[in-house]
């Protein structure tokens, strides 16, 4: 352990890699997860009085929490509308509940504010409210530096315990324990939901693929279209195939769409499968690939910023605007981070990053209109840093109720910044680059660091803490998460009528829990249940982190 006390960065390393490793375990549809096995490794190893300078912390909390805030800007302010709020009853549910649970468990088992701070973040399932809340605890009057340092031990310490059992029983109950409850088999409904929003097509389960791809592309031979134009033969299925090529004499002709076709042309039909099919039968019988005929397609992820876009589904989109959406295809949709079923209910939200594929033409026609191409190697360094900037002076203001002494924190008002800066540059996307894989890298490692340095310096104290109240942290984390989690059943079902497997997914989106979502679609074999995951996940996401401050504050007085 001397090697790691005298060489700061080898330890912080180490419990990256160590934490991550038993991060990997899995015990039936629950893993346990990186955050939370980096935060035991670290705790372990901080017991040898191993430690990390806390501005390692600060910084990596800052870059984690502003990355965050900048991934769900553009859909927390899309879903500032009448579907978005229904959804968000849960969230504000969830939010009010821990703080008030928390804030009851403190005062009836007399508990210190640290300990309270880190079964309300354990319990939640929500590791950036240990940020906020130790900050708040820093901030704190009338206690020494000594007793600030030990609150904000107890709060990592207490969080991992309640962490666990929350993550636990929030993993069972969306994935296991709901369905059973709805009286559904959560497979079938999903396709049975799923096939609705496609007209009657199912989807394939997760370890299986079309035999038959939805987008192809086939040569046919004219021998009946005839004099037949480009336009027309697109016309057969409108929106569904486009004529990318047609070889005449030898040569690959691109021609418009007034373009005739006669005896013995080559034809190219790009598009879906069937409409492809239904179009050739038009033209004549099918041929092999013709060489000099292929015609590479080309895929692009596109940011939706133009307002005729936003609220609209893929369907209605391609009705309203069928010259901007003739010929290419729409293959996937990324929201946050989570991946939504690519069909035509799917509503279109501001900030949504759109995978589009077809010709470079029609391509580059769609994203002139829709918004803009995702540039991944250019990052707007001075646009971030204003930002972080901007939220630590936000976090500097502190607003006082009564005898309590509010205030975001570094952590909130990072948070809040984010949220406008990443709202902003989807709005405006000629400034502030900051692309999806490098704000996800800032997200997750920011995440990771402030974790592991918490961990070491919380370890000293851990055993102390555990040993007082071996009973009342699991009990915590159980009770915590399965209160607002029933409740949201009852009022997602009997009051907001929520398809069954959206509800589970917006609950475990209402707890901010990856794993949850994980093991729901795995469960449900199909992406479904991220149709509410992501709009409950991104409220949350905002408003959690919030919920220490207020604790602290709360019980600080």
């Amino acid at each position: 352990m001397s090697l790691l006390r005298e060489n700061p960065v080898l330890a912080l390393f180490v419990c990256l890699a160590l934490g991550y490793l038993l991060g990997k375990l899995r015990v039936g549809p629950i893993r346990l997860g990186g955050i939370c096995g980096t935060l035991i490794v670290a705790m372990l190893i901080g017991s040898r009085h191993v430690s990390v300078d806390a501005d390692v912390k600060n910084v990596a909390f800052a870059l984690f929490i502003f990355s965050l805030g900048y991934i769900a800007g553009p859909q927390f302010f899309a879903n500032l509308n009448a579907k978005g709020l229904r959804f968000a009853v849960l969230c504000v549910m969830e939010a009010v509940l821990v703080v008030g649970m928390a804030y009851g468990i403190g005062k009836a088992f007399d508990l210190d504010v640290g300990t309270a701070a880190g079964i309300l973040a354990g319990a939640a399932t929500e590791s950036a409210v240990v940020g906020t809340a130790q900050e708040a605890i820093a901030n704190l009057s009338g206690i020494s530096a000594d007793q600030s340092a030990q609150l904000q031990n107890h709060v990592a310490a207490a969080y991992s315990v309640c962490y666990l059992f929350g993550l636990v029983s929030i993993v069972l109950l969306t994935s296991q324990i709901f369905p059973l409850v709805m009286r559904i088999k959560l497979p079938d409904a999903s396709r049975e939901l799923w096939e609705g929003l496609r007209g009657g097509k199912g989807a394939p389960a997760a370890d299986e693929q079309p035999a038959l791809p939805p987008l192809v592309g086939r040569t046919y031979l004219v021998s009946q279209g005839e004099g037949s134009t480009i336009a027309r033969v697109e016309e057969v299925q409108p929106g569904l195939v486009t004529v990318e090529g047609v070889r005449r004499d030898g040569r690959t002709l691109h021609p418009d769409r007034d373009f005739r076709l006669r005896r013995g042309d080559l034809v190219l039909l790009v598009g879906r499968r069937e409409a492809v099919i239904d179009t050739g039968h038009e033209l004549g019988p099918e041929t092999s690939g013709v060489p000099g005929l292929d015609s590479p397609l080309v895929v692009r992820d596109i940011v939706l910023t133009n307002r005729d876009f936003v609220g609209r589904t893929a369907g209605e989109l391609a009705e309203e605007q069928p010259s901007t959406t003739s010929g290419i295809y729409l293959t996937d949709i990324q929201r946050v981070d989570q991946h939504l079923p690519a069909i035509a209910d799917t509503e279109l939200h501001r900030g949504d990053t759109v995978t589009v594929t077809g010709a470079r033409s029609a391509v580059d026609r769609f994203a002139a209109k829709a918004g803009v191409g995702i540039r991944k190697d250019a990052i707007d360094y001075i646009y971030i840093s204003l930002g972080i900037c901007v939220g630590v002076l936000i976090g500097l203001v502190t607003v006082h109720a009564g005898n309590a002494a509010l205030s975001l924190g570094t952590g909130g008002g990072c948070l809040v910044s984010g949220l406008v800066f990443g709202w902003l540059r989807a709005q405006r996307p000629t400034f502030g680059a900051y692309p999806p894989v490098a704000a996800q890298t800032a997200k997750d490692l920011g995440l990771s660091v402030f974790i592991a340095v918490t961990g070491l310096a919380a370890g000293p104290d851990a055993a102390a803490l555990l040993k007082d109240h071996p009973v009342l942290l699991p009990l915590s984390g159980i009770l915590m998460v399965t209160v607002p989690a029933v409740l949201s059943l009852f009022v997602g079902r009997k009051l907001l009528r929520i398809e069954p497997p959206i509800l589970v997914g917006a609950i475990a989106g209402q707890q901010c829990s990856t794993p949850a979502i994980t093991a729901v679609t795995n469960v449900a074999q199909s992406s479904i249940p991220m149709l509410g995951y992501t709009i409950t996940y991104t409220i949350s996401n905002f408003l959690l982190p919030l919920t220490g401050p207020i604790l602290v504050g709360m019980l600080g007085s």
